[in-house]
């Protein structure tokens, strides 16, 4: 049987929906702890992933605005 590429992608799709629906349930059966707790964790938790990110993006932004300063100086001293 040979599929046309829109046959392959829309059983891809339907599939991964599928698993995505199955995992989603089970997760939820088998979850160890109640929503509202689970809802507070995952709240700490992006918290804390927003805080760290924050931190690296600034420690990112102060290296790149040291590096373009270098930059900057070395073709002043160049063309000065």
């Amino acid at each position: 049987m040979d599929y046309d590429e829109g046959t392959k992608f829309s059983s891809f799709l339907a599939g991964l929906v599928c698993g995505l629906a199955v995992g989603a349930a089970a997760a939820l059966v088998l979850a160890p702890e109640s929503g509202q707790r689970t809802r507070r964790r995952l709240k700490r938790v992006a918290g804390e992933l927003k805080e760290t990110a924050s931190d690296r993006w600034d420690d990112l932004a102060d290296e790149v605005r040291g590096r373009v300063e270098e930059v900057l100086e070395g073709a002043r001293g160049r063309l000065g």
